[in-house]
């Protein structure tokens, strides 16, 4: 919330405007209970509708002007009537005005907060409530509608298209608050929340009147300058950097180094290693086995010349062999 009120750029003021929203959804399930989690639900689909509908107002300005920096605009009501009605529609919708589909969603998470005594959560809810109506509900379209400054520009309206898709979601978020329980009887629990009683209203009355207030006070230190502002991802995007820094240059020289060294000395090494196992190869074991190979063939060829093939040598030699017995058996 806190970026999205220095912001300059209305559609990064929109952005983060979602992820404050998606923080109240996130509470309402963090707390659990019936009308934490009826609320989440509700501020879901409220949340789609309001913010779907500022999207469309906003893009209708940049693609009608081609600026969506709110020091850039200004003056445009007299030139885009319509969608400065729609786009400020949006905006009180986001900042929970009654009569809107902020108002039934948003309380009804603050009030589950209260009922389940989490004080300070249901205090943070309130406050990033005010500062929701103080950068979308009342710096962006002050600065793109009207602004202290006329940027000079004459657009047309908004091309029917659009006008009829923003005219269907400020009709929902105007719907909604008037008529709370279409959306509560699609909710996972039963309800037995009513938004609109005096108490509530006589809060949030007070909160957006204080909230309008301070902004009259304080509208001209609230300007918005053409300038970046630092957030979180200005430490990852540095991070990147150096990231890059350090590969490309101490990594790729070591990368280098070490492919170097391998070219001039291990690559020489491993070929002077391969040509010694390919001599002990050739030399030790092929002359090894084919030694033993020729061996084997002439040992073969030398008993095969015992093998006449005639029955009268193998009964001789039979003899022979048993009589060479015998004597051996004799004399042991």
């Amino acid at each position: 919330v806190f970026y999205a009120v220095i912001e300059n750029d209305a559609r990064r003021i929109l952005a983060y405007h979602i992820v404050s929203q998606v923080g109240y959804m996130v509470c309402g399930v963090g707390i659990g209970t019936e009308m934490a989690v009826n609320g989440a639900c509700a501020h879901a689909y409220a949340h789609i509708l309001y913010k779907a509908l500022l999207f469309m107002g906003v893009g209708s300005v940049l693609e009608m002007t081609g600026r969506s920096k709110l020091s850039e605009l200004g003056g445009l009501y007299k030139y885009m009537p319509f969608t400065m009605i729609f786009t400020v529609i949006g905006g009180i919708a986001i900042s929970g005005f009654p009569l809107t589909s902020g108002f039934i969603s948003k309380s009804m998470i603050i009030a589950a907060a209260g009922e389940h005594h989490q004080l300070i959560v249901m205090c943070m809810l309130s406050l990033a409530a005010v500062g929701t109506f103080l950068s979308v509900g009342i710096k962006l379209p002050y600065f793109i509608w009207f602004g202290p400054n006329d940027c000079g520009l004459k657009p047309k309206e908004a091309h029917w298209n659009m006008q009829v898709g923003m005219f269907m979601a400020a009709f929902m978020c105007l719907f909604l608050g008037m008529y709370p329980k279409y959306l509560y009887d699609m909710l996972p629990y039963a309800v037995h929340y009513n938004a609109y009683t005096i108490p509530h209203l006589s809060e949030t009355f007070h909160l957006l009147g204080f909230t309008a207030f301070g902004f009259y006070l304080m509208v001209k230190y609230l300007k918005p300058h053409d300038v970046s502002n630092l957030d979180l991802d200005w430490f990852y995007r540095r991070g990147a950097g150096w990231f890059m820094w350090v590969a490309r240059k101490p990594v790729s020289a070591s990368n280098e180094f070490v492919s170097n060294i391998y070219q001039t000395v291990g690559l020489r090494l491993t070929m002077a290693l391969a040509r010694g196992l390919s001599w002990f190869d050739w030399e030790g074991i092929d002359w090894a086995l084919d030694g033993s190979a020729r061996g084997v063939v002439k040992g073969g060829e030398q008993v095969r010349r015992f093998q006449t093939g005639k029955l009268q040598h193998y009964i001789g030699a039979a003899v022979a062999l048993l009589f060479l017995v015998l004597v051996v058996v004799v004399m042991i």
